[in-house]
């Protein structure tokens, strides 16, 4: 008994060959996280001198028996208490999320505003880090976009900036190959 030959099925795709892979559309994350406080180290010294100066004006009232009303001292207790709340808040209010395809900005702690820089949009990337910043390895990344809402947004206190900027630079070219998105020197 003869074995059966095969047939070809009609309308059936080719087999795929054997070097072909199936396009990866997967989103890596480079960078999800708050800027880092030590990006920020002379605006921290200064909150931190008007904190210990307002707690100073305290202690030397009490000492010195300036005879304040009680209210004036929960007031400077209170100003203590927001000046050292205050960095803290605002880099809580930050957030950044940097992707392969995308940015996203996102701002607000009782309010959120999300706003995101597509990879394809960007026209070009800055990067800033200062000698200190060097020292405790953060920066700063300056992304120029033509978009709408975002045309200029910095990415402050970003820790490992230059890996993340390298990495954005050469996703901003392939995104834009994969997307056939020429620029054009109208000089």
């Amino acid at each position: 008994m003869s074995e059966p030959a095969e047939r070809p099925i009609p309308n059936a795709a080719p087999a795929p060959a054997a070097d072909h892979r199936p396009p990866d559309d997967r989103e890596i994350v480079y960078f999800e996280g708050r800027p880092l406080m030590r990006a920020d180290q002379l605006k921290l010294v200064l909150w931190a001198v008007l904190a210990v100066a307002v707690i100073a004006l305290i202690v030397l009232s009490m000492v010195k028996a300036w005879g304040w009303p009680w209210w004036v001292h929960l007031a400077l207790v209170v100003v203590a208490i927001v000046v050292v709340a205050v960095p803290w808040a605002q880099l809580r209010a930050t957030r950044y999320r940097i992707t392969n395809y995308r940015i996203d900005y996102e701002r607000g702690i009782l309010t959120k505003q999300i706003d995101t820089v597509e990879l394809w949009h960007v026209e070009d990337i800055h990067f800033e880090q200062g000698i200190i910043d060097r020292m405790f390895n953060v920066g700063s990344i300056m992304i120029v976009s033509n978009d709408a809402t975002s045309p200029r947004l910095e990415l402050h206190g970003v820790p490992n900036p230059r890996e993340i900027f390298d990495s954005l630079k050469q996703r901003v070219i392939a995104v834009k190959r994969q997307r056939g998105v020429l620029k054009m020197d109208m000089g």
